[in-house]
């Protein structure tokens, strides 16, 4: 049977404009939209819309293939562990031996009124040690993790805008506290493409449930929506579980596939007349890449097909199968995979911290070194950038009156997030904070500078990788970041 044609009979704005008066309106357009920047190549002023859309990259802007970066990066993927709740650094990786002196305390008289830093001093009561040739110092929470100590990079000196988790999270993740922006995994997959056709370029794994501001975190906002990344909850271990509609039920593959391409067509026919509507563009993307899904992703989040000796140096937890997943999922690569270690904000320890952190992290700790032992072993990890941490850090206070299980309170002004492979310094810290851990002495690093620095690491310079979008030219870092060189290697 010959293929139905079909004629769209209907006039749009812009064919209007084009054949009224002999092309004067269309001509007229033309002058309006001159000003227009290219994106991604750091051209801001010249060769307008027009020429943006065939000599940038935004002319491919809604497909997931290979784009050439700006230069060579170190790190060709991502996994961002995310420590969500705001762990504290005083008790993992910023030893302050001083609050011993000071514990129960007032640590400044000026500071009695903030709803945060007042009350009085409070040490941390886990113990640390030096570790590997480098000799950084982790608390005895990470015993697995401390033997990786040397592949560590850890930034002790993290600034933030505000010191709450939704803000918190939306700009470690989006650079901005509040405005509806891309995230950071998002710009990657704009800027890079993926290398696997076949898998969502940006896997987002959080169990039972959503962080803080939920789906925002990986949200792709103004760019194309096949940026957005694709929620995976790991609570589940069935492959057909963790991947909704990852079977067809109903429709043999042949027949899934002729049906598959009389939408596409019709798509296609649609977005003809609409001038490369992004939105459009996207949803066409991604129901192609649901249908390939269906022939590589249960693969991919199968675990059971590991040896026993990998799944055992894992563990059979939960959090020993998301980092699993993470590694399968980055070696048959999956641009960027964020990994959450659970719904809400498990980190977030008010009350109780020498209970809960010692539990959040044992069930993190043989998993994560469980991670970079594997991708070691395989030759990943130089081209892979891991970064923990969470949205914030803690107080090195605890407010009065002082309970019979306290904890600490959230922090913007110094705590830690730490990075391995991908091109960073290995075995390494960087900035301080002072003495009592209340805000930064040395190198601050704001979250724009991480941003800009892992955006180098993957061979991009966060100030050219932009997308034109209400009448300028947006940026992850805004007008803002610098890239830390100190931390690269």
């Amino acid at each position: 049977m010959s293929p139905v044609m079909f004629e769209n009979n209907f006039t749009d704005r812009r064919t209007m404009l084009r054949r009224s008066g002999m092309g004067m309106g269309m001509l007229a357009l033309a002058g309006v939209l001159q000003d227009g920047g290219m994106l991604g190549d750091g051209i801001g002023s010249s060769g307008g819309l027009f020429a943006a859309e065939a000599a940038s990259p935004e002319a491919n802007a809604n497909s997931l293939a290979v784009r050439p970066t700006h230069f060579p990066g170190k790190a060709k993927r991502v996994i961002h562990l995310f420590a969500n709740g705001g762990p504290s650094q005083i008790d993992t990786f910023d030893p302050k031996p001083m609050l011993a002196k000071m514990h129960g305390k007032t640590l400044d008289d000026k500071l009695k009124n903030n709803r945060r830093l007042g009350g009085v001093a409070h040490q941390s009561k886990f113990k640390f040690q030096k570790h590997g040739q480098s000799g950084i110092e982790i608390s005895e929470l990470f015993p697995e993790l401390s033997q990786h100590a040397d592949k560590l990079c850890v930034i002790r000196s993290m600034v933030t805008d505000v010191p709450n988790h939704e803000p918190g999270l939306m700009m470690m993740n989006c650079g901005d506290i509040v405005r509806p922006r891309p995230s950071v995994g998002a710009w990657t997959l704009y800027g890079m493409g993926t290398e696997n056709q076949s898998l969502p370029g940006y896997v987002v794994m959080c169990p039972s449930g959503l962080p803080t501001a939920a789906t925002a975190n990986w949200r792709n906002a103004f760019l194309p929506g096949i940026f957005q990344g694709t929620h995976v909850d790991t609570q589940y271990t069935n492959p057909e579980e963790l991947v909704a509609n990852i079977d067809n039920d109903y429709l043999v593959p042949s027949q899934q596939k002729r049906q598959m391409d009389l939408i596409q067509n019709l798509n296609r026919m649609h977005l003809a007349d609409r001038s490369d509507d992004a939105q459009l563009s996207g949803r066409i993307e991604s129901l192609e890449l649901a249908f390939r899904m269906q022939g590589e992703a249960r693969d991919a989040f199968d675990i059971s097909t590991e040896t026993k000796e990998t799944q055992e140096m894992y563990g059979d937890s939960l959090q020993g199968r998301q980092m699993l997943i993470a590694r399968r999922l980055s070696e048959r690569g999956v641009r960027y995979v964020q990994v959450y270690h659970g719904a809400g904000q498990p980190w977030d320890s008010h009350a109780s911290i020498e209970r809960n952190h010692p539990r959040l992290a044992r069930e993190c700790d043989g998993p994560i070194a469980a991670l970079l032992k594997d991708l070691e072993q395989r030759g990943l990890l130089d081209e892979t950038l891991v970064i923990w941490g969470g949205e914030m850090g803690r107080t090195p206070t605890v407010q009065l009156p002082v309970s019979a299980n306290p904890g600490r309170d959230h922090h913007d002004d110094g705590f830690t997030v730490w990075m391995a492979g991908g091109g960073v310094k290995a075995g390494t810290t960087y900035g301080t904070t002072d003495e009592v851990g209340l805000s930064v002495a040395e190198n601050p690093v704001h979250v724009h500078d991480l941003h800009a620095t892992i955006l180098h690491l993957l061979g991009f310079d966060h100030t050219r990788l932009t997308y034109r979008y209400a009448g300028r030219d947006f940026r992850l870092t805004d007008v803002h970041g610098h890239v830390v060189h100190d931390i690269i290697s």
